[in-house]
């Protein structure tokens, strides 16, 4: 049986993949930019939420760590369901989730009640990009693999900037709820994958050598601390910790800081994150193309090195148009980091356990995200140091232990993924 991650490295490589390999990447990408701006919508809403519920700011960023805390659920849960049952169903089912979720919320007549669809909408997201990543990176040719991950990842940029856009032009006519109500709209996606996407192939015969084998992974959550795959498994967790608190000590809280500090208009705000978001979202094909060349930990370590220089020059200073392009280049750098994700997590580990490895260290990361808002805001409002000091040392920080952890990780550029039965190898060696 011939898979697409084994193809011939022949000719140009857009002309590798077949149908149902687009068919595969237009599915995840969907599932992921649509999350993306469910998510991120709510990061630009901090502010009129808590005046319309006359909450704390410190309670209402609250809502946003339990979400992404919800996540780990959601993530192992349908991790656990893509190993076992296959890719397509938790990734429909997910994205029918977060956007129900996000729709009810808008509705919220307390703000307990918003609270509590936030936090379950956060199931549904991190659901989705296990699941999501597993189906692209498998049925994808191993020559451009980096590229189509990055800009897989990289879409997570692109909902945000549709998000930063609708709030620029649209906020002061919809009000936050109407925000909210547009997140509905992802569930449409749902048709379109069910009626095109197919399982991957290494998936399918992976699946028919665990059974003839009578070896099945019936649980792989606990495969991936086994042997021979545990120091794996803790790297793989480290670098997402420190990725996740690099990405919100930039973006987390970034607009609250400009509309209670800097007093900017909606306008301002949003047109500054939707620059830095379509810059991210352009790197993203460039740092993926060179993943692809270089390796995946260069491609990451060497704008990282860079991001720290950068998040200084925006975040010292009160003039506008130093933030707006200081924070634009950003997202070349430091905000393009993660495009890398999907393909250097995916290729760490076995296709038994694939999705719940992937799964369970990505939101490993994210729990380590959702105390980053948090965390920031209490020194910035309770301990009156203002945001800009937090978020730099959150940036700057979180880039040192990015770049470590990366260096004590493995590369994994060019390689195949097949059915073989690894985690059942790794068992019998002595």
């Amino acid at each position: 049986m011939s898979y697409a991650s084994r193809s011939p490295a022949t000719g140009p490589w857009w002309k590798e993949p077949t149908k149902d390999n687009w068919y595969a990447f237009i599915a995840s990408w969907l599932g992921w930019t649509l999350d993306a701006f469910d998510f991120t919508v709510f990061l630009f809403l901090l502010v009129p939420i808590a005046k319309e519920f006359n909450a704390d700011l410190t309670l209402v960023v609250l809502v946003g760590t339990l979400t992404m805390w919800m996540r780990f659920v959601g993530a192992v849960a349908a991790g656990w369901m893509a190993d076992r049952m296959g890719r397509r169903a938790p990734l429909m089912i997910s994205i029918l989730w977060y956007s129900a979720c996000n729709f009810i919320a808008g509705f919220s007549p307390t703000f307990l009640f918003l609270l509590v669809f936030r936090t379950l909408l956060g199931i549904g997201m991190g659901a989705e990009w296990p699941v999501g990543a597993a189906l692209a990176t498998e049925s994808w040719p191993a020559r451009s693999r980096g590229l189509m991950a990055a800009v897989l990842q990289g879409s997570w940029a692109l909902g945000y900037l549709v998000a930063a856009v609708i709030y620029a032009t649209c906020y002061d006519y919809l009000g936050w709820r109407g925000m909210l109500w547009i997140g509905v709209l992802p569930a449409l996606s749902v048709v379109w994958i069910r009626v095109y996407v197919k399982e991957p192939e290494v998936w399918v015969e992976n699946q028919r050598q665990q059974k003839a084998a009578k070896a099945e992974v019936k649980v792989p959550l606990a495969a991936i601390f086994s042997k021979g795959v545990r120091w794996n498994t803790i790297t793989c967790c480290w670098w997402l910790m420190s990725a996740f608190t690099v990405y919100y000590s930039i973006f987390g809280l970034f607009a609250t800081y400009m509309i209670r500090e800097l007093h900017l208009t909606a306008s301002q705000i949003g047109w500054t994150l939707a620059f830095s978001n379509g810059v991210t979202f352009i790197a993203s094909f460039v740092w993926g193309g060179l993943t692809d060349i270089i390796g995946r930990r260069w491609a990451m370590i060497i704008p990282a090195i860079i991001g720290a220089a950068i998040a200084p020059i925006y975040l010292l200073t009160t003039d506008y148009t130093t933030i707006l392009v200081a924070f634009t280049i950003q997202g070349a750098f430091a905000g393009a980091i993660y495009g890398i994700n999907p393909s250097y997590a995916n290729e760490r580990f076995p296709t038994e356990i694939r999705a719940t490895a992937a799964g369970f260290c990505y939101h490993t990361g994210a729990i380590a995200g959702g105390l980053v808002p948090p965390i920031l805001t209490y020194f910035a409002v309770e301990r009156h140091m203002g945001f800009a000091i937090p978020m730099l040392i959150g940036t700057v920080g979180g880039l040192v232990s990015f770049v470590i952890t990366l260096f004590l990780s493995p590369e994994t550029m060019g390689k195949k993924m097949t059915a073989d039965l690894e985690i059942l190898k790794l068992a019998e060696m002595p």
